[in-house]
């Protein structure tokens, strides 16, 4: 709209000069030469300020690109670590698996905690989080859960097509073998064939990357305090997973970078597409108070009409 008006105002301008240049050429008796003048000074002002108004139209700037060079670089560094850690697959889930690691009831705790907070905990929390914001009316808070809840979606739907594809073998299945891949195995023959990636490390590395990449958009002094707190719980799930006997260290690995990507993602895209179709479809809450005083509670799972829409999302 902005620009709209700056155009009008633009071609208004350049209507007005050239009526200008037209009454001084015709209102009087010139030669030829002078004719030609008035004819030459009328395409400049048109030149000048149709420059003017792309000048102006050019300073809204390009979008945002989704992908970067940095996702390069983290898709390759996940892959270098997995490609290590791959030759130690086999004796570090013998480590864990000794009976003197696997008494220790602290352990079993800290796993189990740390396990259930990244799956299903991590929902409750994102979807809690949204619809709190959302019938408080705090943006922010509503941006962390949902953006956090589509990291968790988008990360686990990625891991669930690699895991089903790939068919690797889970460690607590014998006899143990960290090599043993089958393509498509993990749709034909179930869980015990769904290894790779970790699902559990995709949701908490996922959860970690949406909820510390907007933090620190909105705060950026607590850019070294959010992120590693909670990269370091996320890590901790997948050690769990293989303290579990569920996954291999290469399984944590690509889950890691597969739950980050996601969650940088999905937090990039919603900043360089504001107005996407998904935003306008998300469920709308809100209170709004009653004539007798009181508040009511209005939800919907299709978005309103524009004349009656509560809460608008933030863009």
């Amino acid at each position: 709209m902005r620009q709209r008006e700056v155009e009008q105002r633009d071609d208004g301008k350049e209507e007005r000069e050239l009526e200008g240049i037209e009454e001084h050429c015709t209102g009087r008796r010139i030669r030829s030469g002078r004719g030609n003048r008035c004819v030459a000074a009328a395409l400049l002002a048109l030149s000048l300020s149709s420059g003017v108004a792309g000048a102006q139209a050019d300073t809204i700037g390009p979008p945002i690109p989704l992908f970067t060079y940095g996702d390069a670089v983290l898709a390759g560094s996940v892959l270098v670590a997995t490609l290590l850690a791959r030759p130690f697959d086999d004796r570090i889930a013998a480590r864990l698996q000794d009976s003197s690691t696997q008494d220790s009831r602290k352990l079993q705790g800290m796993a189990k905690f740390v396990r259930t907070v990244a799956t299903p905990g991590s929902y409750y929390i994102g979807v809690t989080m949204y619809a709190a914001g959302r019938l408080s009316k705090n943006d922010k808070l509503a941006d962390l859960g949902l953006h956090g809840t589509e990291a968790l979606v988008v990360g686990e739907l990625v891991a669930g097509v690699i895991k089903g594809t790939v068919g690797r073998q889970r460690p607590s299945v014998l006899p143990r073998n960290s090599g043993s891949y089958a393509l498509f195995r993990g749709f034909a023959k179930g869980e015990d064939f769904r290894s790779f990636p970790s699902g559990h490390s995709t949701s908490a590395f996922a959860a970690a990357a949406a909820v510390s990449s907007e933090t620190s958009r909105w705060w950026p002094d607590t850019r070294w305090i959010i992120g590693p707190i909670l990269y370091t719980g996320a890590a901790l799930t997948g050690v769990s997973r293989m303290y579990n006997n569920r996954h291999w260290m290469s399984d944590v690995l690509i889950g890691a970078g597969v739950g980050t990507f996601a969650g940088l993602k999905v937090v990039r895209y919603h900043h360089s597409h504001p107005g996407n179709r998904l935003d306008r479809w998300l469920l709308v809450g809100s209170l709004s108070p009653t004539p007798n005083g009181g508040q009511a509670l209005r939800w919907s799972i299709a978005p309103a009409p524009a004349p009656f829409t509560l809460t608008a999302p933030r863009r």
